[in-house]
């Protein structure tokens, strides 16, 4: 049975080692000029000794090229992906296809990872930017378990799934905080999640808090609980699902290694032992929800049931 990769967002190139030692097989790292919602802003000298560090220990590294992209970028786009072809980075995420393009002409054997995070949907619409060039298809995370299994069963593609980790609810080009506090009269720098990670949009009716940041990409408003299906890999494993990402946005280094280390060992399980893995995924689960921040829940996200627009 093939072993599904484990994929993981650092924050820094500091947590890159501690992260291979915790089990991490890949990394998805970028600057927020061209990857949106990034667990840590990586520069060129960062992107450079993080694929140095990984490929010394035969990991991966994927960069992200995600945004949303206006005239203004697409001059860019060319040089930056000529860099990242220098320096032997793995695979592009990306969803515009300016990128894709790009690439053709100035890195034509990069390989590409498709991820708009809401359009990969179907089968059919994977294996569409897998013949205009795509090697993997990241999930759209509002479909289910079912949905997941067929889309494996039936793409020409690698399939990479999140298992944990907030997710985003909203995203707008506008920097409607930023905007709002300029309309106070008070100047609110627009770094990445430096201020922002204090911020939370309230709905007393529900009694949720939604995490809220901006970036260059704009303001995105993220999930109020995490996803986390630690005692529930078994099917999609078996479907031979390709990637299991965990997504460490807002989260510390403390906490994404410590989540790394429970994963490395479900899939470990699921893959090896799979007797082993039901008798343990409860306590994985367990350990999982005491890593957890004050009032922020795990739950299973859409897996086990219908999206409701």
């Amino acid at each position: 049975m093939k072993k599904p990769e484990l994929l993981v967002t650092p924050s820094s190139v500091a947590d890159i080692l501690p992260l291979i030692e915790a089990g991490a097989d890949a990394f998805i790292i970028g600057e927020q000029k061209f990857g949106l919602r990034l667990a840590g802003e990586f520069g060129r000298s960062e992107v450079r000794q993080a694929v140095e560090m990984a490929h010394a220990h035969g990991k991966k590294v994927y960069v992200a090229m995600n945004a949303i992209f206006h005239n203004d970028k697409i001059p860019q786009l060319e040089e930056y992906i000529a860099f990242l072809k220098d320096i032997s980075a793995d695979a592009i995420v990306f969803g515009d296809p300016a990128v894709l393009m790009a690439a053709k002409e100035v890195a034509p054997d990069m390989k590409l990872h498709w991820n708009t995070e809401t359009t990969a949907t179907n089968w059919y619409t994977c294996n569409y930017w897998g013949r205009k060039g795509a090697g993997r298809a990241v999930l759209a995370r509002e479909i289910n378990m079912d949905a997941v299994v067929e889309i494996k069963e039936n793409a020409e593609v690698e399939i990479e799934v999140q298992v944990h980790g907030m997710t985003c609810m909203f995203q707008s080009k506008r920097s409607l905080l930023g905007n709002y506090f300029e309309y106070q009269g008070k100047a609110m720098e627009i770094e990445n999640r430096k201020v922002q990670k204090n911020m939370f949009l309230h709905d007393n009716e529900r009694n949720n808090k939604y995490p809220i940041f901006e970036d260059e990409n704009g303001t995105h408003i993220m999930s109020p609980n995490d996803i986390c299906i630690i005692d529930e890999l078994q099917e999609m494993v078996e479907a031979g699902v390709d990637s299991f990402k965990i997504d460490g946005i807002l989260k510390d280094s403390d906490y994404l290694i410590g989540v790394t280390k429970l994963y490395r060992k479900a899939i470990d399980l699921a893959v090896s032992e799979p007797g082993e893995y039901e008798k343990v995924k409860d306590g994985l689960l367990e350990q999982a929800e005491e890593l957890q921040p004050q009032g922020r829940q795990l739950d299973t996200g859409f897996f086990f049931k219908e999206t409701v627009y």
